[in-house]
């Protein structure tokens, strides 16, 4: 039974492919529209093998949805890539037909520049690796495991869910914040709306009544005064002060400063560091699991780790690994891993399954956080809520205060 390579979205607008077996292209399209889907395209295996088809099933050119290059685009790709390849169509043929489909114009020049270097000889790692911005260190290591292996069908499959997890981890850290810097945001505007609108027509008032204010509604007039004449001081400040702080932690030592103050912060602290634990966790998983050596593995995994102070952490792991030793016993010195990520990769070493154990790690201590992130919402949330509370009745009660006194005969 024929092979058809079908593209289409889901309800949501996300891109979705597979390969499905049916008698002709109608009943492909047929198939895959019964699972809820809308199909975008739908063309023989065969046909794709032979030549770059040019036929879509929505008959409509090509065209662009935005000009950036996300996460979701860079996955898209690995998946539609790794289901082509599996199915048997060779890897320019699988690119011809992936670049006709991006939703991205940066990321179709980009993959159009891919296909060229590859059509001129180049190893498809290669291709990748002239593109940092996009297809990283960690990218290239791995296709170029699927390279020499010919395993680059389980290689894209790993990408892709690695970078799928990474994406959800990401927007679950994300979402759990959004909520009280909503408040915060509103709290500080209406701060500001107090300072500098309805506080000076207050003010005005009182002054004409000649009334003796309450030293709450003089202290309130005073810091509003404050922020209206200061305004644009506090805001250069304020902008100034940010400014410096960016081009201080840009710095070895000002990052390497920053970072520890960070694993150090109370309750925060903790939660940071196994952030950066997870991510290095997983990150060798999949290396290790791929087929990269250990020892460019945890190099790979230095650069990539994005914390300067793990960074450092895992070259003298990499050095201890270098002499010989076995991967726990440098990270059980270095007093950065907990005693339970230590033990679990010394079992994962000495039974052969170091890649497994790091899996574990990394989905352990992922659920810590996403725990800890869902407690802190739940907490932070109705501690907002009084505090925006307290801030403005304060505020009401000191600009109305000396005319309810007044009223009352006081």
């Amino acid at each position: 039974m024929p092979k058809f390579f079908v593209t289409a979205r889901t309800d949501q607008g996300k891109p979705h492919s597979t390969v499905v077996e049916a008698l002709d292209k109608g009943s492909a399209v047929n198939i895959i529209q019964s699972q809820g889907l809308f199909v975008i395209s739908a063309q023989l295996l065969e046909d794709i093998r032979k030549g770059p088809s040019n036929q879509t099933f929505s008959g409509k050119g090509k065209k662009f949805t935005h000009s950036g290059i996300s996460l979701q685009d860079i996955v898209i790709f690995a998946k539609q890539l790794g289901t082509m390849i599996e199915a048997g169509v060779p890897l320019l043929k699988s690119l011809s037909v992936i670049v006709d489909q991006v939703d991205s114009k940066s990321f179709s020049v980009i993959l159009e520049q891919v296909k060229m270097d590859v059509e001129q000889g180049q190893t498809f790692s290669k291709a990748l690796a002239k593109h940092p911005q996009v297809f990283g260190q960690f990218w290239v290591c791995l296709v170029e495991v699927g390279e020499a292996s010919g395993t680059m069908p389980q290689v894209l499959k790993k990408l892709t869910e690695y970078m799928e997890e990474v994406e959800k981890f990401r927007s679950q850290i994300i979402g759990a914040m959004i909520y009280p810097a909503v408040l915060l945001t509103v709290c500080l505007g209406a701060i500001l709306a107090f300072a500098l609108f309805i506080g000076p027509t207050f003010k005005k008032i009182f002054a004409d009544m000649g009334m003796q204010l309450p030293g709450i509604t003089q202290f309130m007039l005073g810091v509003f005064d404050f922020l209206r004449t200061k305004f644009l001081i506090i805001i250069g400040g304020a902008v100034g002060f940010v400014m410096f702080f960016k081009s201080y932690i840009k710095t070895a030592a000002g990052r390497w400063q920053f970072e520890s103050i960070l694993f150090k912060l109370p309750v925060l602290g903790p939660v940071i560091r196994l952030i950066v634990i997870e991510k290095f966790t997983s990150q060798m998983s999949v290396l290790v699991e791929s087929g990269v050596p250990i020892l460019y593995a945890l190099e790979i995994s230095e650069r990539l780790v994005d914390n300067v102070v793990c960074a450092e952490v895992i070259k003298g792991i990499r050095d201890a690994v270098k002499e010989g030793k076995l991967l726990a016993d440098p990270m059980e010195k270095s007093g950065f891993f907990p005693p339970m990520t230590v033990q679990m990769i010394r079992v994962g070493e000495e039974t052969g399954e170091l890649a497994k154990m790091l899996g574990h790690v990394a989905v352990y201590y992922k659920s810590q956080v996403e725990e800890f992130m869902k407690r802190i919402s739940v907490i932070i949330e109705p501690i907002m809520l009084v505090f925006m509370g307290a801030i403005m009745g304060t505020m009401v009660v000191s600009m109305f205060l000396p005319i309810l006194t007044m009223s009352t005969g006081g």
